[in-house]
């Protein structure tokens, strides 16, 4: 059986389906022998009236004559009584001298191989001694064991297979329309239950078969749902899973749900309005788990900002946010988040972990070292600060050229001679493509790109199919062969350029080498040594290399004037998956690619990201994992997954609609708080879950709460000391330390499982004992040194004002940035954008009245956006009073955990740094202590 188990991931240290569900009641006793032989697929469907009983009933007393289908009957047969396993003939090495394709799925070979007249497999001449009847009923003579009974239902299929010639009609495979599986959901109560499946084959020609005994049964998780090899489903644990059935091309998932029975049932949040909320409460009902209450408000805005913007929220923000009284203040907030500058930051570095950025497969893509990881990183961050629609910017990458409309190669060299040098990443980010993607060193072979391109969009993993059928999904070695020869003849190495530029390219560097005939290393140097001086320097071009189709056409036509009566050219294909029609490699396939992509019914693209933002934002995704969106791994809520799909292409594939949808959710925005029923559930979001953070999002919290005030704040306004803008020193090969044992994304391919979360004793030994930490804490520029000076000062409060004022600067000039960007816009994009500038100014004085700031007119500022002062609104109010340390050990707790301490807390740090050997010691072990809480590295 196979079990897949969902685990936290903690480190050591951290203690709808909708419609009618068909309630199922059969005693566990029940098998199917002992059932009634059905006649029909269904007695509840009183529309299968023909279809035709299992093998097991029409084979089973020998009397019949039918000849079984080789690939309907005979493959699946095999596959049944495991020999074509891998532990069998399915290996790759087969077993004695006898291969069969894994799973049977290459009819054609496996029937070569029964048929080999060497062998003596099959004889038709003397069916009896036939080696496939005779062994596998022979225990001794079989190394297998016996597979078999002489006389049984599965001894009469392949013996009147063999006697009737054992054919098989290699050209024409028969096409499975469907596999439908009776009942299509199971909902137990008790674990004295079992039901048994039946499957129905619906064939193209119409006609429709109990395979039920060909099938092939599976189960996600055997704690929740047991399933034999006759398909009969047994409960187990409460909770939910899948069993998975496979026959032919068809790999169906059946839900089952065993409902949780609270002993101490809590009441009911009050519903919500929300379409998240309401198709997780379908599931949640049938599961008979109550969801929790809401978070607090502490806990949403450190949530929220970490999910959000990858960046622990300032101390200042957080008092502001508890202190609002506003209804809407969540709302307000995360509309604030997806505008800040970490957003954008840290969603590149996702996308840029998704696509496969990676400086040390990208080594020699560019003339300038270096350079081309910060490029790929810069052009997806300006595309999701400006909020470009996602299948916009994947476009700019699948379809990327080098060159610019009108662009000649020598000015394409010096425009990206000047990007690739440091500070100038901007000017790669102005332009269209991004075609680094195709230039990495393991994306070259067109099985590569296949692999990988189907990890980046579609969130799905063929490798399997590279050898053989998957296991969990429809793609056979065929399907992978035929898609990955949509890549081939897209060429982007170190060297390549179009064909009309090699007279250009050469002039290049015939003045850099002064002639000299210089190659590989000798010349990369040389080229790297006048780039270095200035000098424009040569760069490689993504082209599409058909030379040898034209080839071929030219020939052909040269043929047909010769010979009129000549066969027509074949010009090669491949197709995309899933598709029937072919797509001609005459031309860039990319285009066409890309259409399928954009298409409302593409059972992928949308989904992927959909899926993968969700994982972000709850920890798992609603298929887990978020790449693996195989048919067998089915969604723990399809309903769900597929409304966000929808709404997600509905809303122009707005990457921060999805973000904005997911954060309003009460589902999102649960507490951690469990009950009775839902304590052990983790993936259908009925509760938050805690998780580990990111290991870049860890390392500059780290910074944030050790770093002074004024320090932290311009980390997160400039994000250049971030680690969440593509990691600390935008390379790959040698990476921060502190990253390394949080799992930073290794990015050697496109998948997800290069980044770790799983957790290791050095997480808490950097934390704890590492150098770095202890530099931090003492700084001259960090937050202990801060609050020594601001204990000097008579009131507690001046050091609090001085963070509050800095904020407020901080959002002025983030607002007179924006605005001087919308200033310079064509008037035709200003009017696109002018409810976007005033939504936005609007939040902002919003938040600056919060922080006690008066702000003037919008009208003003587009006259003169410099010309803004900020000005205090006079207040009555005067501060709470309250001691300086007081004041410290709040501010030590709101930086790092976003809260409040309670009495408790505050009363036994005060007690604390009091008994310190000095108050800056006291101050500092307090930092460390909370720094090394299970509260700070995981989300709550």
């Amino acid at each position: 059986m196979v079990r897949r188990t969902r685990s936290l991931n903690l480190p050591a240290h951290v203690g709808l389906i909708c419609g009618a569900v068909l309630v199922l009641t059969i005693s566990a006793s029940v098998s199917r022998a002992e059932s009634p032989a059905p006649s029909t697929a269904s007695a509840t469907n009183g529309e299968l009236q023909d279809v035709t009983q299992p093998l097991s009933i029409r084979m089973s007393d020998g009397t019949s004559e039918e000849t079984p289908n080789f690939q309907r009957h005979i493959t699946p047969l095999l596959g049944r009584l495991g020999c074509n396993g891998r532990a069998c003939h399915g290996s790759f090495q087969g077993r004695g001298d006898f291969q069969l394709s894994l799973f049977g799925y290459d009819f054609r070979a496996d029937h070569a191989a029964l048929l080999d007249p060497d062998t003596g497999r099959v004889d038709t001449d003397d069916v009896a001694e036939s080696l496939i009847l005779a062994k596998p009923t022979d225990a001794d003579m079989h190394e297998g064991g016996k597979r078999l009974e002489e006389g049984s239902w599965q001894y009469n299929t392949l013996r009147n297979w063999i006697a009737a010639g054992a054919k098989f009609d290699n050209q024409n495979v028969d096409e499975l329309d469907r596999l439908e599986i009776q009942p299509s959901e199971i909902q137990f109560q008790n674990e004295s239950q079992s039901v048994a499946l039946t499957a129905i084959a619906h064939w193209a020609d119409g006609t429709r078969e109990d395979v039920t005994d060909l099938c092939r049964f599976t189960t996600n998780d055997d704690a929740i749902a047991v399933i034999d090899e006759n398909g009969l489903v047994s409960a187990g644990e409460t909770g939910d899973t899948h069993v998975v059935i496979a026959y032919d091309r068809a790999v169906v998932p059946v839900p089952v749900i065993r409902r949780v029975v609270a002993t101490d049932p809590n009441p009911s949040p009050t519903p919500s309005e929300h379409r998240i909320d309401q198709l997780i409460e379908v599931k949640l009902d049938k599961l008979g788990i109550t969801p929790s209450g809401l978070c607090d408000d502490s806990d949403f805005i450190r949530r929220a900002s970490l999910d959000i913007t990858g960046t622990l929220p300032a101390a200042a923000d957080v008092r502001a946010f508890l202190a609002d009284t506003r209804s809407d203040k969540r709302e307000r907030l995360i509309d604030e988040l997806l505008d800040s500058p970490g957003y954008a930051a840290w969603w590149a570095t996702r996308l840029a972990d998704w696509t496969g950025n990676s400086d040390e497969q990208l080594n020699n893509a560019l003339p300038i070292r270096g350079s081309a990881s910060r490029l790929w990183y810069e052009w997806l961050r300006v595309r999701l600060e400006d909020n470009l629609p996602y299948d916009q910017i994947v476009e700019g990458i699948v379809m990327a050229d080098n060159r610019e409309e009108d662009e000649s190669y020598l000015q394409y060299c010096e425009s990206m001679t000047q990007a690739c040098r440091p500070g100038n990443e901007s000017q790669f980010a102005e332009r269209s493509g991004m075609p680094l993607y195709w230039a990495r060193r393991n994306f070259q072979k067109p099985e590569e790109r296949a692999i990988g391109f189907a990890y980046s969009f579609l969130g799905i993993r063929i490798e399997c199919a590279q050898c053989h059928k998957h296991p969990f999904d429809q793609w056979s070695k065929d399907d992978f062969d035929q898609f990955a020869m949509l890549f081939k003849s897209i060429e982007a190495r170190p060297n390549t350029v179009a064909r009309d530029s090699k007279a250009d390219r050469d002039e290049l560097i015939s003045k850099i080498t002064g002639e000299e005939k210089l190659r590989n290393g000798d010349l990369r140097r040389k080229i790297y040594k006048a780039a270095a001086q200035g000098e424009t320097v040569p760069f490689p071009e993504l082209v599409y290399n058909d030379s040898a189709i034209q080839s071929l056409k030219r020939r052909a036509k040269a043929k047909a004037k010769k010979n009129p009566k000549a066969a027509p050219l074949s010009i090669p294909e491949g197709f995309i998956l899933g598709q029937s029609e072919p797509v001609a490699l005459d031309r860039d396939p990319r285009g066409e690619l890309m259409n399928w992509l954009r298409q409302k019914d593409n059972p992928y693209f949308a989904k992927a990201i959909v899926n993968r933002v969700w994982a972000n934002y709850f920890g798992i995704g609603i298929i887990d994992p978020t790449d693996d969106m195989n048919l067998a791994n089915a969604p723990s809520n399809a309903e769900l997954l597929d409304e966000l799909a929808s709404g997600f292409i509905h809303s122009g594939y707005d990457l921060k609609w999805l973000s904005r949808e997911i954060a309003t959710s009460d589902a999102y925005q649960r507490s951690m708080d469990t009950n009775a029923s839902n304590e052990h559930d983790d993936h259908n979001f009925a509760r938050h879950v805690p998780r580990r953070l990111p290991a870049e999002v860890i390392h500059d919290a780290v910074l944030l709460a050790t770093q002074s005030s004024e320090e932290a704040d311009r980390m997160r306004d400039e994000m250049e000391q971030m680690a969440i803008a593509n990691g600390v020193t935008q390379n790959r090969n040698n990476r921060n330390f502190a990253l390394q044992v949080f799992g930073q994304s290794e990015r050697e391919s496109n998948c997800d499982c290069d980044r770790s979360d799983s957790p290791s004793l050095l997480q808490s030994i950097y934390l704890r004992n590492d150098f770095e930490m202890y530099r931090q804490l003492g700084s001259k520029d960090g937050w202990v040194t801060q609050t020594m000076k601001s204990l000097g000062i008579e009131s507690g409060d001046a050091g609090v004002d001085a963070q509050v004022l800095r904020r407020a600067e901080q959002f002025q000039n983030q607002t007179i940035a924006k605005i001087k960007r919308y200033k310079k816009m064509a008037p035709k994009q200003r009017r696109a954008n002018q409810d976007r500038i005033r939504d936005e100014y609007k939040r902002v004085r919003e938040k600056l009245s919060q922080y006690g700031f008066d702000s003037p007119k919008l009208s003003d500022l587009l006259d003169d956006p410099s010309a803004w002062e900020l000005t205090r609104v006079e207040s009555d109010q005067q501060p709470e009073p309250g001691t300086s340390m007081e004041q410290v050990v709040n501010d030590a707790y709101l930086r790092t955990l976003s809260r409040f301490p309670d009495a408790d807390e505050r009363e036994t740090s005060l007690q604390f740094i009091a008994e310190s050997d000095s108050p800056k010691v006291g101050i500092e072990s307090l930092m460390w202590a909370l720094v090394n809480t299970k509260e700070f590295i995981i989300t709550h």
